[in-house]
């Protein structure tokens, strides 16, 4: 996440403003993370400058599977999972890119599917609008169906490699997939053979109805906004009725903001949060669609305003996570900043703060896991590593090692896909 999930991180963290940039500061973070044993590493992806303008470093500036790829060469046991939109990709180069990577790293790659949902992006890519919401969903159902099945185009032995009888595939075990769809022709097959988790991991980050939708289609885990405990129950349940025959992996985002004391955090958050500006208040009002003028911090979300958006196409899990929470405990904008860390569900406490909320979460039934979006890289990573896992491996909530070799065995997800 750049250089921390908080908007002030780039001015808070010790180090260049372009640390970003530099090989060393993910290595870094990628040691920190597989010394702890964390599952993955979860690259974000931005395609323009329109949230951030230039105020501070992308979320997602650097491509983020050459990032991964990087890593994987200093890495053994991590996964490495990259956000990439079906919007503006396509599915062949998608599948060749994530195939390669996992051929390269082991076995130990996801996806991210996203849709898109800023609507400069367009821009970019020679467009002057966005494609409506569920058009988007529609050609991100059909693009990662072509990439499934471009990852299965070769069959699990089409490899031969026999020197002596100069037999190096099959022919037979290599099959064009010659899709003809509303959005895209693909003939296949894939260059590459069958890579070691037969298909990387596929995440989905989607609240909507066509995106809950698509992630019990296609998904295997599901990064999602939730921030209070009833709606990420929910939401789990709901995701699991609609994918009764497998178990999807539910991964809420939350964003811990660590001190010593709960006062050392507060004095963390708030220092942040100076050093941010007015910048968190103006990415809520681009996550609600409503003019940052309209958003009276000591008053509640003005939700007439945010109804009233009929034309919004941005992400409605981000919209819907902050007016819920909104309509269920009436909290002010300046509340809902402090618990709603970038749409996600903020805890600004001890390292046992943290941990309590975590083990909560789960044993309820509102998470498999969390999507950890760290406030400033590194220090935050390794604030939760060292305070916060100790205390969940006490309590048998967390591993003490890496279970398998691979990123589908590691998550507990069956080899192969559906």
């Amino acid at each position: 996440m750049g250089l921390g999930m908080h908007l002030g991180a780039w001015r808070y963290r010790e180090g260049a403003a372009a640390d970003y940039l530099d090989p060393r500061y993910y290595t870094e973070i990628a040691r920190i993370a597989e010394d702890a044993k964390l599952h993955a590493i979860f690259l974000a992806d931005t395609l323009a400058l329109s949230e951030e303008h230039l105020r501070r470093p992308n979320l997602g500036a650097l491509d983020p599977v050459v990032v991964l790829a990087t890593l994987a060469s200093v890495t053994s046991k991590i996964g490495l999972v990259a956000t990439m939109s079906t919007t503006f990709n396509e599915p062949y180069n998608l599948a060749r890119r994530f195939a390669s990577l996992d051929h390269l790293s082991g076995g130990r790659v996801g996806w991210n599917v996203v849709t898109t949902f800023v609507p400069d992006v367009a821009a970019n890519f020679g467009s002057a609008n966005l494609p409506a919401h569920d058009d988007r969903y529609r050609r991100a159902g059909e693009f990662v169906e072509v990439v499934a099945a471009l990852w299965d185009s070769w069959a699990e032995d089409a490899l031969i490699g026999d020197k002596e009888s100069d037999r190096f595939a099959d022919p037979a075990l290599v099959r064009p997939i010659d899709h003809a769809g509303a959005h895209f022709a693909v003939r296949g097959p894939l260059t590459v053979p069958r890579s070691p988790q037969r298909r990387p991991v596929i995440f989905q980050a989607g609240a909507s109805e066509d995106g809950r939708n698509l992630a019990a289609r296609t998904a295997d885990v599901v990064f999602t906004v939730q921030n209070t405990l009833e709606a990420a129950r929910e939401f789990r349940a709901d995701l699991r009725a609609r994918a009764p025959r497998r178990e999807v992996k539910v991964l809420p985002g939350v964003v811990p903001i660590i001190g010593a004391t709960r006062e050392d955090a507060l004095r963390r958050k708030e220092e942040l949060d100076r050093l941010a500006g007015d910048e968190e208040l103006r990415k809520l009002a681009l996550r609600v669609g409503v003019p940052v003028d309209a958003l009276d911090p000591d008053r509640p979300l003005p939700l007439e305003l945010v109804r009233a958006n009929t034309d919004f196409n941005a992400s409605h899990g981000f919209r819907a996570a902050a007016v819920r929470l909104t309509e269920e405990e009436g909290v002010t904008v300046r509340e809902l900043l402090y618990r709603n860390g970038g749409g996600h569900l903020q805890i600004v406490g001890t390292a046992a703060d943290v941990a309590d909320t975590l083990a909560h979460w789960f044993t309820c039934g509102a998470a498999d896991g969390f999507n950890l979006m760290i406030d400033v890289l590194p220090d935050g990573l390794t604030r939760f590593t060292e305070g916060v896992l100790p205390l969940l491996r006490a309590r048998g909530l967390f591993h003490d090692d890496y279970p398998g070799a691979t990123l589908r065995a590691n998550l507990g997800l069956t080899q192969g896909a559906r």
